[in-house]
């Protein structure tokens, strides 16, 4: 839609989602403390001051990215859990949505793998705590579903989840979309050692 055809209210919510991009990437690559409100406005072309036209603050920035990261991921998360009866199937959707929000969303993963473990003892981030746990519960369940039913090998559960949950997100800090690999080639090499191991039989 053109510019000319779109409403004040319309072109203040593309400005914020593109000052939120800016933000995220910046804080991916930088750091959170590193990386300052002048910066952001620099990148977005704007004064510092008219930044604090659409947020309040830093913080209010990161919140946003976060909130917003976090939900859709427990969204699909939850969608995958209510669609799937089969464990394995679970397993392999749930692997297969995370690289896919690698490929779709790098900064905002980068930023929650670099940010999270300090910003979760921080007010007003409470919510990376308690959506980190539903998302957990998703993961365990179908794992432990999995085992009860003789189809995993997993020990602990929680374990399991960890060694997996570490390996897949972890892939952010290499990976470049548009690259040699894809989020599908990814999905389908780590599943394949996930299912038959490392060992050649």
């Amino acid at each position: 839609m053109p510019a000319a055809t779109k409403s004040k209210a319309e072109q203040s919510s593309e400005r914020r989602d593109e000052i939120l991009a800016i933000a995220a990437r910046l804080i991916a690559h930088h750091g959170y403390s590193a990386t300052t409100v002048r910066d952001i406005a620099d990148e977005a072309g704007i004064l510092s001051g008219s930044l604090y036209h659409h947020f309040s603050s830093k913080e209010a920035m990161l919140q946003e990215i976060l909130h917003g990261f976090m939900s859709r991921l427990l969204t699909k998360y939850e969608e995958i859990a209510a669609e799937t009866t089969d464990p394995r199937a679970g397993i392999d959707a749930l692997v297969e949505c995370a690289f896919a929000t690698i490929d779709r969303e790098p900064s905002a993963v980068g930023l929650y793998q670099n940010e999270a473990a300090f910003l979760a003892t921080q007010p007003g981030f409470e919510f990376l705590v308690a959506e980190s746990e539903r998302i957990e519960k998703i993961w365990i369940d179908q794992l432990s579903s999995g085992a009860e039913q003789g189809i995993f090998h997993v020990g602990d559960p929680s374990v399991t989840y960890r060694f997996i949950r570490d390996a897949v997100w972890s892939t952010v800090r290499w990976y470049r979309p548009g690259g040699r690999h894809t989020a599908a080639s990814l999905t389908e090499q780590f599943l394949q050692l996930l299912h038959g191991g490392l060992l050649a039989r």
